[in-house]
Formats: structure tokens, sequence, C-alpha cells
């Protein structure tokens, strides 16, 4: 049984910026500012959101060119080879999975613990995960209306809570293009860029699109629209609260609301909080359940996840599984408190695999020079090459800075190195013998049938 074709560009855009929008980004977001002058934060953000149009164009040309729930999976192992694409894609999915729970279930439960501190933070993780597992059972519909209009609200709450603060400290845009130093603004650019991370998950979507180009244009949109919010919040946060009270705190966005409007913006922070992370929830459990159905579908999974519920046309083992290991994930991350090395981790993953989707697109234009492709990147190699060199510097500059990130993704990296010489060739072993009987069995003598 296959997906079900009903995602229209709405819910793409918001998938999108769903998965990147989440409670961690508001503490990210203080870091671009600290590394600047002034208010100048806008400018690496903006320039952040800039690079990420690279990535997302690379992005748009290979999923027009195979569209498909495997995404870089299929990506991948026609640019490259199968046993690069199995390595990256799964060791990527783990990654996501991990890094986007952890640090998730961390940051909300800070904001969480200071609004409701009788409720047990791990309580809230299992309520929106569990949330947004029913929803994503009872069908891609349900889940998409719902990331609709949180991820819709979510912006314009930014937006509209970011204007009410400049307006109420008088702001003026004080020398806006002296940000300072150039090391400052590489890492700030850096730290930018990060903001974004995740959009490009919504390929996996590509098989419930009704129109297949949406993907491009969703990803497009949601970069542009997360730019101007990231920007115009994060200038009020530091318009309205000084850098150092805003980086010393675990919650900034609420240390802001509650400056600017008192108890009345602390709730409406919290609930902002709590929208950006079931956001991010909603949105990741759509988008990995996917890419672990299609992987299922072609032996690189156990089989059991590419089933689809028949009523609801949802991967429903896939769905189930994410949420038993988002509450694993969250217990060890409250426990131990080292959501800093996932975030770090996810974000040279994401900024390999964003390297490898350059390169991906250089290989398939010599490779398949002669297939369609519904999106076509202006400009020849220029955006590839260009997408390449900018997030090969940016994970390189993430591994060498943390010793632990480079520790734990070479560890990461073996075990899926391992997964794949040993799981992935018994599982397309077992599906080939399973083929072959069923060949046989139709058209043995009668007197054969008892020797199964």
């Amino acid at each position: 049984m296959q997906l079900k074709r009903v995602l229209t560009l709405r819910t793409v855009v918001a998938t999108s910026a769903g998965l990147t929008l989440a409670s961690s980004s508001f503490v990210a977001a203080v870091q671009v500012a600290n590394y600047l002058l002034g208010d100048t934060a806008w400018i690496a953000i903006l320039a952040g959101g800039a690079l990420c149009f690279l990535a997302a164009a690379c992005f748009s040309e290979l999923n027009g060119l195979l569209p498909t729930a495997a995404g870089i999976r299929l990506y991948f192992s026609r640019a490259f080879n199968e046993q690069v694409s199995l390595i990256i894609s799964i060791l990527y999915m783990l990654v996501v999975i991990i890094g986007v729970v952890g640090a998730e279930s961390y940051v909300i439960s800070a904001v969480l613990n200071e609004a409701f501190p009788a409720v047990p933070s791990y309580a809230w993780i299992v309520f929106m995960l569990a949330l947004v597992t029913l929803m994503n059972l009872r069908g891609i519909k349900i889940a998409g209306v719902f990331q609709d209009i949180i991820t819709y609200g979510l912006l314009t709450s930014m937006v509209l809570f970011g204007l009410i603060a400049l307006v109420r400290v008088n702001f003026q845009l004080d020398a806006p293009l002296a940000p300072g130093g150039l090391t400052g603004v590489i890492s700030a650019v850096a730290v930018g860029v990060f903001l974004f991370v995740g959009f490009e998950w919504v390929t996996p979507l590509a098989e419930e699109v009704t129109q297949i180009r949406q993907i491009s244009r969703g990803m497009m949109i949601a970069i542009g629209l997360l730019s101007v919010a990231y920007a115009v919040f994060t200038v009020a946060m530091t318009a309205a609260v000084p850098k150092e009270a805003l980086a010393g705190s675990a919650a900034p966005q609420v240390l802001f609301a509650r400056t600017v409007m008192g108890g009345a913006g602390a709730a409406w922070m919290t609930l902002i909080s709590l929208a950006a992370t079931i956001t991010t929830f909603n949105a990741g459990m759509i988008s990995v359940s996917r890419f672990m159905y299609a992987s299922a579908r072609e032996h690189v999974l156990p089989a059991v996840f590419s089933r689809v519920s028949m009523r609801f046309f949802t991967p429903w083992v896939a769905i189930v599984t994410l949420f038993f290991i988002g509450l694993a994930v969250a217990a060890v991350i409250l426990l131990t408190g080292r959501y800093i090395v996932l975030v770090e981790l996810a974000a040279a993953m994401e900024s390999l695999v964003y390297a490898l989707a350059g390169l991906a697109v250089i290989s398939l234009r010599r490779r398949m020079p002669e297939q369609p492709r519904p999106y076509l990147i202006r400009g020849g190699y220029t955006v590839p090459v260009l997408t390449v060199l900018v997030f090969a510097v940016l994970a390189a500059a993430v591994l060498v800075a943390s010793g632990w990130v480079l520790v734990n993704l070479a560890a990461a990296f073996l075990a899926c190195l391992i997964y794949v010489n040993t799981a992935v060739p018994y599982l397309k072993k077992k599906h080939s013998a399973r083929r072959t009987g069923a060949r046989r069995r139709p058209g043995r003598p009668a007197g054969e049938a008892g020797g199964d």
C-alpha cells in the first residue's frame, strides 16, 4: 500500500519551517547577537538564510530529479554509491532524531519548569510526543492541518511580539552596518546558518504532495519567512534586554517577554515556546517516519517499518517507533543535561549533508544529463560549488571546535558502517529469498507443497 497525495504548498511550507523553528532557536539567536556589535544581528541572520538558499536550490534540483520519500538515500546512491548513501542517510536520520528531540526536550523543560514548577518536566515531553504521535497515526492531513495552524501562528506571534517590543523601547537602528570584526561576523553567520537547518527534511514528503514542484517552492518560502521572523525577534530581544543577561538564561525568550510585557508577556512567550517545540516534534515525526518507511520499502531497514495503515494511509509502525525513541532520548538528556553536544552534532551533520547535496547535483548532471529536471539551478555549477565550499567549511569548523562532537560523530559513523555491512545485506538477502520462494510456489508440483 502506498502513501496518499493530499499535501498542498501551505503544509509543505509549514513542515519545512516547523522542523527548523524550535525553542532552542531562541538560544541560538542570542549566540548570533553576542558575536556582533550593537543591534546588527539581523545581518548575520539574513546572511545565514541566504546561504541556506544555496542548499535549498540543490535539494530542489535533486528532489525534482528523483521525487521519493527516500530522499537523500536515493540522491546519494545515484550520485556516489550505495554504501555511501546508506551510511550517510542512516547516520543523518539518527542524528536528526536524537539531536532534535534531545535539545528541544531540555530547552522546553527549562521554560515550563519556570511556568509550572509542580509538573515534572518529563510529563510535558510525554504529553507532546503522545499528541503528535496520535495526530500522525490519524493521517497526514490531520497532522498537516495542525502543523499549518501552529507554525503560521507561531511565525506571526514572533513578528508581532518583536514589533511591540521595538515600539515600547523606542528602538532606532543605530550603526546598522557596523557589526564589528571579521572573526565575529564569520562566527555569527555560521550560527545564523544553523538557525535554519532542518528545512530540507520536507523532501521525504515527495510522494504525498499534490504537485512535486511544491517541495522546492515550500523550502524557499519557509527560509524567507524564517529569515524575517528571526531577524525581527532577535533585534527586539537585544534591544529590550542586555545581551549578557540573555546569554546567561536557559530561556532567553521568556526573560525578554517578561521585561517587555510583565507576567502576561511571559505567559504568551511560554505558549510560543510550547508551540515551537510541538511543531518541531510534529514536523520531525511527519518527515522521519516517511524516510523510515521508504528505507524499509527498499530493504535498508526491517520490512515492518514499511507497513501502512489501510484506513489512514500512514506508516504507523515507523510513527510508533519514533514515539518510543523520542521518549528514551528525552529521558537521557533530561538526566544528563548534555544537550549542547547534540545541537553541535546536528549542526555538523546537517552541514556535511548540505555539502554532499551540492556534490550530488554536480555528479548527477554528469551521470544523468538527459533526465528531465522540473527544477534546474541557473548559473551552471556556481550554486552547487558554492554550497559544497560553504558548508564543508562550516562542518569542519564545528568539528574542530568541539572534540566531543568529533568523537560522537565518529562513533555513530562506525555504528552505521557496521549496520550497513552486516544488517543490510541480511535484509536484502532475506527479501530476495522471499521473492524467489514466491515465484517458485505457484509452479511447483502438488506433491512438493508439504515440504515447506
